[in-house]
């Protein structure tokens, strides 16, 4: 199952196991069971801290445990864990078999005072790029807490659970048997929901940090740029973010980033997180800012959904956009029940079914030929009167069997049964003419809309809601600044992101040296 170089490598990880573990299989006559036998029995070859044995005494087949001897600790895989969850799987034998985790003492701390009964089962998709965080996250808390057990569960193999509980959206999770989150979720986001205290105990602690010179907002590419350019200028740096990495943990393959030829978005955020971390900068993820409150004694001050209220002399704005929704009958109600924004994701949930792609661009495009290689049927649709994606996309779309692509059509309502999508409405913009499709899924690709709201009122914005800024990246109001997706600089590109968060964070250190220079270094 195994080459010998990747056992080389496992061997050597390994080595890292203290406590010994056991592989405990549930396996049927199935092809996928013979690939999990001799996955299973190639680990277990691996390390003498590992061993394996066949019970058969779970109801999922093929699935498996990885039980810690002699405790309660244990977590479990259904199905066969490779492509993005062969991390999760490596990771897991490593935590349960004892080796410390990268968390901070005081999340590992709260994760083992975590009181009550919790199971934990999350169906996710080998294709899916977020998945692997939510499912990481809860084996990680499975194999610090003995009253916390989780299931991995692929649901592309247990079709028949992913029917009947009317999953159409991965990463899903349900906690004793009841839906808890859908979506990507962090460690910290899973704690926060589970642990009642823990927003109020984070609250307070904000409450009561100094002032900062440089206050980043967003934890996106141009948060983490700038965050990094104003910590290296030794002052005071903090960033508050929504959710570290923004748009990028959505992204699946990004091949344009200058020297390195390919990479994937999970993977370029955490090595945002790690690169800001490497700096004196503080962190506070989880936050949703709320309020821009100019000031009259040099400091602007940003309130959060928390209640807590931050001080600094400068602010940067990078709060990055979220996928455009098509505003139509139905779609709110239906959304993670059969309308989707990632197909990389949910594609696989709709194998053999009939899907279709809104927006007619590259994403749509893109997602539309990734689709027509899992499920029956895909039409794509786009208002305009001709699809706007490359003409490469566009010729590999055209040449698939089960695609039918529709022009100057406007969508106008999601149908659906209550439970699920049925179908979508649109009307032909050049005959008036109304018509109906039928299927199961729908997948909008329509772009971006800059996470601007909350600033209505404070920093002019365009007319289409983005941060109005100059060639330095200020903004209308003094010592604020902004970079990123969210302003008005064209070509919404991680690489330009990350060079206007840099921009932002020197004209801001350049404001502070002019307006405090007694209290500050002078510039390199």
């Amino acid at each position: 199952m195994l080459d010998a170089n990747l056992k080389t490598q496992l061997q050597g990880y390994f080595a890292r196991i203290t406590q010994p573990i056991e592989l405990v299989a549930s396996l049927d006559d199935g092809a996928k069971s013979q690939e999990l036998l001799a996955l299973l029995q190639d680990i277990a070859s691996l390390s003498d801290n590992i061993t394996y044995v066949r019970r058969d005494d779970d109801a999922r087949k093929p699935s498996f445990a990885i039980n810690r001897v002699g405790t309660e600790i244990g977590l479990r895989f259904a199905g066969l864990p490779m492509g993005h969850e062969f991390n999760s799987l490596i990771l897991a034998l490593l935590q349960v078999g004892g080796h410390p985790p990268k968390e901070s003492a005081e999340t590992i701390a709260q994760i083992k005072a975590l009181e009550g009964e919790f199971l934990f089962e999350t169906y996710f998709s080998l294709s899916c790029q977020n998945c692997p965080d939510v499912v990481q996250a809860l084996n990680l808390m499975a194999a610090l807490n003995p009253r916390i057990r989780h299931v991995a569960i692929d649901g592309a193999l247990f079709q028949a659970e992913v029917e009947a509980r009317q999953v159409m959206a991965v990463p899903s999770v349900y906690l004793n048997g009841q839906p808890f989150a859908q979506g990507r979720m962090s460690l910290e986001q899973i704690l926060a929901k589970i642990d009642t205290g823990a927003e109020a105990r984070a609250a307070e602690k904000l409450k009561n940090a100094a002032p900062f010179d440089v206050l980043v907002v967003g934890g996106g590419p141009a948060g983490a740029a700038a965050a990094v350019y104003a910590a290296r200028k030794g002052i005071r740096t903090g960033i508050a973010a929504e959710r570290f990495g923004g748009q990028v943990l959505d992204t699946m393959a990004i091949e344009n980033f200058i020297s390195v030829p390919h990479t994937e978005g999970p993977k370029m955020a955490a090595a945002l997180e790690q690169h800001v971390k490497d700096y004196d900068v503080e962190i506070m993820n989880l936050q949703t800012a709320t309020k821009l409150i100019p000031g009259t004694d040099g400091f602007t001050r940003v309130e959060l959904a928390s209640g807590a209220t931050l001080s600094a002399r400068t602010v940067i704005l990078s709060t990055g956009a979220r996928w455009r929704q098509m505003g139509v009958p139905g779609e709110a109600e239906y959304r993670n029940k059969g309308v989707a924004y990632c197909p990389h994701c949910d594609g696989p949930l709709f194998k053999g079914k009939r899907v279709a792609v809104i927006g007619g661009g590259n994403s749509g495009v893109e997602a539309a030929i990734d689709l027509a290689g899992i499920v029956a049927h895909v039409t794509l649709v786009e208002f305009d009167g001709k699809l706007r994606a490359d003409a490469v996309l566009q010729a590999k779309l055209r040449s698939l069997p089960n695609v039918t692509i529709l022009v100057s059509a406007q969508s106008t309502e999601v149908h659906g049964d209550g439970s699920k999508v049925t179908g979508l409405s649109y009307k032909n913009r050049v005959t008036g003419e109304a018509h109906r499709i039928d299927l199961e899924g729908i997948f909008v690709q329509i772009g971006l809309v800059p996470n601007t709201e909350w600033l209505k009122g404070t920093v002019a914005l365009s007319p289409r809601g983005e941060i109005e800024v100059d060639a330095a990246g200020r903004t209308s109001l003094p010592g604020v600044f902004a970079a990123g997706d969210a302003t008005t600089v064209p070509y919404k590109q991680i690489i330009i992101a990350m060079g206007e968060g840099a921009k932002a964070a020197l004209s801001a250190f350049d404001h502070l040296i002019r307006s405090v220079p007694a209290d500050l270094p002078k510039a390199a």
